[in-house]
């Protein structure tokens, strides 16, 4: 997508010119996934599939929002309203969220504007497209009205978009991503200090390859919020006798010596899910440091076993792609990522086996869930940007 061609859109829409043009990335996971709000470590990236956005001033309060993906029209809004909307207009709300918090700090956002936007990210994929929109609004909002905001505080604006405003009590992982991210790395991220470090994604002859189910979901129907529930009332029951703050503190050896505390096999299998896979993405990003693909790969596999088996959020469309990639050549590994329940997986594929690998998926995945999935290669990029 091109900036002339979003420019183009902008005038058709608004009948002016606009401003600037702005990107937003998506982001994928390597390993770490519904460890953020547990406190763990995570291991995301930004990618080349996301949110593009076209800013225009407009000298009276309204708000105007287009975008050039859902059918319907321009929602509109005072920049002083902070009403939830409902709906077929909730996903203004990623916009309107990050609007109200920052004019909460900051007084000069004195004036509405127009905004068209343009996804190439799948909506419902699981690649992250709300935290790219609050992102996208948060820089738009700090580079057009000149606010003395940084990254990190963008991004903890974006989660509490999503946690008050929205309702999703998610942790900070995607909004991270998607506006700190390096290209050709990965950020090593603690969620629990966000002390965070960039690594290299180096694959040598291997690429990673996104596959979307197309199964439509919004995770904050889901059951995203029970499992956060249930994660919280283990970590409970463990601090009667532990001195820990989140479950992100601890090893699977302390874990099972006092999992007579929690006695509920629930929320036992929804913290073992939390504290292994903490345990397994150190374990992976050190094995990708030392250049060991090949365990990096079996941890990816652990990582959608333990999702499916210990935290249940895979479901028959995960499962069969996790499953089919594994069995596929040049395969080093294979997992869902996201929220799970529909969405996204990711596979570590081989260069020279990519387009077979797609074609033998593909069809296992249209044969077993009878649509088709949607494959992308994905290129690791730089955080939220004006382009």
């Amino acid at each position: 997508m091109n900036k002339e061609e979003l420019l183009t859109e902008y005038e058709k829409t608004f009948n002016e010119n606009g401003q600037d043009v702005f990107f937003s990335p998506g982001r994928i996971n390597v390993i770490g996934e519904h460890t953020d709000y547990n406190g763990g470590h995570v291991f995301p990236a930004a990618i080349s599939l996301g949110v593009y956005g076209v800013y225009g001033p407009r000298d009276d309060t309204k708000v105007r929002l287009y975008s050039g993906d859902v059918d319907g029209d321009v929602v509109e809004f005072d920049i002083n309203d902070t009403t939830v909307e409902k709906d077929d207009r909730f996903w203004a709300n990623y916009f309107k969220g990050m609007i109200t918090y920052l004019r909460e700090k900051y007084d000069n956002i004195n004036h509405g504007f127009n905004l068209y936007i343009k996804a190439n990210l799948p909506s419902g994929s699981g690649l992250s497209s709300s935290a790219a929109i609050e992102m996208l609004m948060g820089i738009i909002l700090k580079d057009e009205f000149n606010l003395d905001v940084d990254r990190i505080a963008l991004a903890k604006m974006g989660q509490r978009t999503e946690n008050e405003f929205v309702g999703l009590n998610s942790g900070i992982m995607d909004q991270f991503a998607c506006i700190m991210g390096k290209k050709d790395s990965a950020i090593f991220l603690d969620c629990n200090t966000l002390e965070y470090e960039y690594k290299p994604l180096a694959l040598g002859d291997y690429e990673i390859i996104i596959m979307a189910t197309n199964k439509p979901h919004t995770l904050a129907d889901s059951a995203y919020n029970d499992r956060v529930r249930e994660c919280h009332d283990a970590l409970e029951k463990l601090q009667q006798k532990l001195d820990v703050k989140s479950l992100g503190e601890l090893d699977n050896d302390t874990l099972d010596e006092y999992s007579y505390l929690i006695n509920d096999e629930t929320e036992l299998k929804r913290a073992r899910h939390a504290v292994s896979e903490n345990q397994r993405t150190l374990r992976a990003t050190k094995a990708m440091q030392d250049g060991d693909l090949e365990k990096l790969g079996r941890l990816i596999d652990a990582s959608h076993v333990s999702l499916h088996y210990d935290y249940e959020v895979t479901g028959d469309e995960l499962d069969t792609l996790a499953e089919a990639s594994w069995k596929q050549p040049g395969v080093l590994g294979a997992r869902m990522i996201g929220g799970g329940f529909g969405g996204s997986a990711i596979a570590i594929v081989k260069k020279s086996e990519a387009e077979n690998f797609k074609q033998n998926v593909g069809k296992i995945y249209r044969d077993k869930i009878g649509y088709d999935a949607s494959f992308y290669d994905a290129e690791i990029v730089d955080g939220t940007k004006k382009i």
